[in-house]
């Protein structure tokens, strides 16, 4: 008759693998404390930070910058569209492309305006509410 035998061997090399792996990133990220300083827009604007123009980040995508005299944070865009005139709205991708959009169009197929999207000039100039901003990272 035939020997039966399992090994199980290949299962616990791929949990001690996890593990170690696991382990690894926990060390290599306490030793990394500034990378992700990530803070709300709404703690920072009750700090005094001043809000700049909107502008482009590094991967594209809309936001501004919030700066004191000594820190400065990024905080994305977290609105996808704003009204932009009476005829005219424009929706915004993560990417930061602009894509015209009719108003009436759209209002008509949501039943009317929308007074949660904001005007695409407030935007622009840093006149923002805390819901059309999404999280903000430190700026080096």
């Amino acid at each position: 008759m035939a020997s039966t035998h399992i090994n199980n061997t290949g299962a616990r090399a791929g949990w001690k693998g996890f593990v170690g792996l696991l382990v690894g990133a926990v060390i290599g990220f306490a030793f990394m404390p500034d990378i992700a300083q990530a803070e709300s827009f709404s703690k920072l604007e009750k700090q005094g930070y001043a809000v700049g123009k909107l502008t482009k980040g590094k991967a594209g995508g809309y936001g501004w910058v919030v700066s004191n005299s000594s820190k400065r944070f990024f905080c994305r865009l977290n609105a996808s569209l704003a009204y932009v005139s009476k005829k005219e709205m424009v929706s915004i991708t993560s990417s930061g492309r602009l894509i015209k959009v009719d108003r009436a169009t759209f209002e008509a197929t949501i039943g009317g305006p929308d007074p949660s999207i904001p005007q695409w000039s407030d935007l622009q100039s840093g006149h923002v509410k805390p819901d059309d901003v999404g999280s903000c990272a430190s700026v080096r």
